[in-house]
C-alpha cells in the first residue's frame, strides 16, 4: 500500500461534495442527512477511507457506486451512517400497548397464533423486547399460544448483531429483573446472551423502507416502528406509513414513535386512545 495512501489527513467535503454524498444516502435510504451533521458525515467517511487506504473523497465515491465491489462497500458505510443508539423497552407505554392489544386477540378472538413486525430493529432490542413481551404473556394463558416476530433492517452487520443476541450487560438496565432472569444467560465477563428459546421466534431480515412495496410480509398483527422516521423528509415519511398500514391484518395496530408523523390519516385506520403513545387500529372490513 502507497505511503501516501496510509497518511491521509481529514479534509473537509465542499459544499458540492456534500450535496453529492447527501444526495447518494437520500436516493439508496431514504435518509436525510441536515447540514449540521457534515461534520458527522466527514468523520464517517475518513475513517471508513483510513481502514480500506482510499485517497480522498471523490475516490471513494467512485468506489461506491462501481459494480458489485461497490454493493459490498455500501453495506458497510451504510452501517455507520444509519445506525442509532436503541435499547431494550425504550417506550414502555407502547409495548404495554402491545401486549395488551394482543391479550385482547388472543382472549377474545381465540387467536392461537400472532405476527408482530419490527421495522428498523437495528441491533435487535426492540425485537427482542417485543419476544420478551409476548413470551411472558403466552405463559400467563390458560392454552398454548403462539407467536412470530419479523424484524427489518437496512444495516447488515447491524442485523448480525441482532442475530448473535449478545449484549453488554449494562444494555439491561431498563430491563425489568424478572425479565433479566428469565431471558438473558451469562455469556463472558461484562456481556450477555438472549436464551436461544427466546431467538427462535424472531426472524431477522434485511429490507429498506424505501423498497417496502416488495417487502414479502403482508397480514401482521401488529408493525412497531419508532424511531426510524424522524430521519425522513414529511412526504416520504407519510409514504412510509401508508405502506406499514397496508401490511396490516384487519384488526392490526401500528405502533408508531411519538411525533413521527403529523397529519396523517387513512380512512381504514384509526387513531388509538392509549396514554403517550402515537398508535393506529385497521379497521375489519365491513
Amino acid at each position: 500500500m502507497p505511503a501516501e495512501r496510509w497518511s491521509h489527513q481529514k479534509t473537509e467535503l465542499s459544499d458540492e461534495q456534500f450535496n453529492r454524498w447527501r444526495n447518494l444516502l437520500e436516493d439508496r435510504t431514504g435518509m436525510q442527512l441536515s447540514t449540521e451533521r457534515k461534520t458527522f458525515l466527514e468523520t464517517s467517511l475518513n475513517i471508513r477511507m483510513r481502514e480500506i487506504g482510499c485517497a480522498n473523497y471523490d475516490a471513494y465515491y467512485e468506489k461506491l457506486t462501481s459494480g458489485l465491489a461497490g454493493e459490498v462497500e455500501w453495506a458497510t458505510l451504510v452501517d455507520r451512517l444509519t445506525v442509532q443508539e436503541t435499547s431494550f423497552f425504550r417506550h414502555p407505554n407502547s409495548f404495554e400497548l402491545v401486549r395488551q392489544h394482543c391479550q385482547r386477540l388472543y382472549q377474545e378472538q381465540a387467536r392461537k397464533h400472532i405476527e408482530l413486525w419490527s421495522v428498523g430493529c437495528a441491533t435487535g432490542e426492540e425485537a427482542y423486547s417485543l419476544a420478551m413481551v409476548m413470551d411472558d404473556l403466552i405463559s400467563e394463558l390458560p392454552d398454548r399460544r403462539y407467536y412470530g416476530i419479523t424484524a427489518t433492517d437496512i444495516s447488515l452487520p447491524a442485523l448480525s448483531k441482532a442475530r448473535e443476541g449478545v449484549y453488554n450487560i449494562r444494555k439491561l438496565e431498563r430491563v425489568e429483573p424478572d425479565f433479566s432472569q428469565q431471558y438473558f444467560e451469562s455469556y463472558d465477563r461484562g456481556r450477555c446472551r438472549v436464551v436461544p428459546r427466546l431467538k427462535d421466534r424472531v426472524c431477522f431480515a434485511q429490507i429498506n423502507v424505501l423498497d417496502l412495496r416488495q417487502a414479502p410480509i403482508r397480514n401482521v398483527d401488529v408493525v412497531f416502528c419508532q424511531n426510524l422516521l424522524i430521519y425522513f423528509q414529511s412526504w416520504r415519511k407519510q409514504d412510509i406509513v401508508t405502506q406499514l398500514a397496508e401490511r396490516l391484518a384487519p384488526g392490526g395496530i401500528l405502533v408508531l414513535g411519538l411525533g413521527e408523523v403529523l397529519d396523517w390519516q387513512r380512512p381504514d385506520m384509526q387513531r388509538l386512545p392509549f396514554r403517550d403513545t402515537l398508535a393506529f387500529v385497521k379497521r375489519p372490513h365491513a
